[in-house]
């Protein structure tokens, strides 16, 4: 971890000092322990703030259009890498004033999995590829680094960028068949009955806040479908049925888009699963479009965004 920081460093100053980026995003330490924030390094001392370890999740991505008018540098691993390309496609950003720092990843740590690990309040945390240890007041655990590694990231099959102009570190491992859609799958084996009483104790914890839509690469639209009013597509109370319809709603405007980074997981502060909802959809993308996964180069359309004209369609029949 510290070798890929230096590296960082060491690229986000030339770029600056050779004038060549206006601004590099990437992320510092926050102010807790596992709170990594995004950060927005204008000069070479200000990039001396730039860190990489497993709590620098969140979506940089994100933060791209803010910055459409400045030449740009940003620091992405395999799925921030996979959410730029999409919003080249998309048309999102100017990706002639974009220099892109790949980070070969072995994942974002669970920062609710290490809590739950360790008997009191974490003080420290230090990390390589194979081992965690956290450290408080009277107590020093060591962990496994698979153990507590962040849920998507524990199956992730892109860890390595798929677009970049300059790497930070080699290239690591790709994992090879990690289980997928498990939960799901149990899921989908139960009765309706059962499948909707899920669902409603999955999504009971919800307030509204929107935080996974906000840390969502993918939703960019100047107005979003639940802050409409006329005509008004969502419900915005706390009834289970509004509750429901806008994480419905949500999951189907990322299909055949979501890169599984989990951002929205991460940032929801109740803790709730919602890639339950938005992973059912990617399932039914890769089984129905010959194993799809989003964005991985730049000339592949999502399925969704194109029109075949023989596509036989068969689940469409079913």
């Amino acid at each position: 971890m510290p070798i890929r920081t230096e590296k960082i460093r060491k690229v986000a100053k030339k770029l600056l000092n050779d004038h060549r980026v206006d601004v590099v995003i990437g992320y510092k330490k926050g102010t807790i322990p596992l709170k990594n924030i995004p950060y927005f390094a204008k000069n070479a001392e200000e990039a001396d703030k730039l860190v990489w370890d497993g709590n620098c999740r969140g979506n940089l991505a994100s933060y791209l259009s803010r910055f459409n008018d400045k030449r740009v540098a940003i620091i992405a691993q395999g799925c921030v890498s996979r959410n730029i390309v999409g919003l080249i496609q998309e048309k999102q950003i100017n990706s002639d004033n974009l220099y892109i720092i790949g980070v070969p990843c072995t994942g974002m740590l669970d920062s609710r999995k290490l809590i739950a690990a360790v008997p009191g309040e974490i003080t420290e945390v230090t990390e390589n590829d194979l081992y965690v240890i956290a450290k408080g007041r009277g107590f020093e655990v060591t962990m496994n680094r698979g153990d507590v590694l962040s849920r998507n990231c524990d199956r992730c099959t892109v860890r390595n960028p798929v677009l970049f102009d300059e790497l930070a570190a080699e290239k690591v491992n790709e994992q090879k068949d990690p289980v997928r859609y498990e939960k799901i799958k149990a899921v989908e084996a139960m009765s309706p009955e059962e499948r909707a009483a899920f669902v409603d104790e999955l999504l009971s914890p919800c307030i509204r806040c929107y935080a996974c839509r906000d840390a969502c690469p993918l939703c960019y639209c100047p107005e979003c479908f639940v802050d409409k009013s006329s005509p008004q597509w969502c419900g915005k109370s706390q009834d289970s049925t509004d509750v429901l319809s806008y994480h419905l709603i949500r999951a189907f405007h990322t299909a055949g888009r979501c890169t599984e980074c989990g951002a929205c997981e991460d940032a929801c502060p109740m803790g709730i699963k919602v890639r339950l909802i938005s992973g059912k959809v990617e399932k039914e993308i890769r089984e129905n479009f010959d194993g799809y996964e989003a964005w991985k180069d730049l000339k592949t359309q999502p399925p969704l965004t194109v029109f075949k004209r023989d596509d036989p369609q068969p689940f469409v029949k079913e």
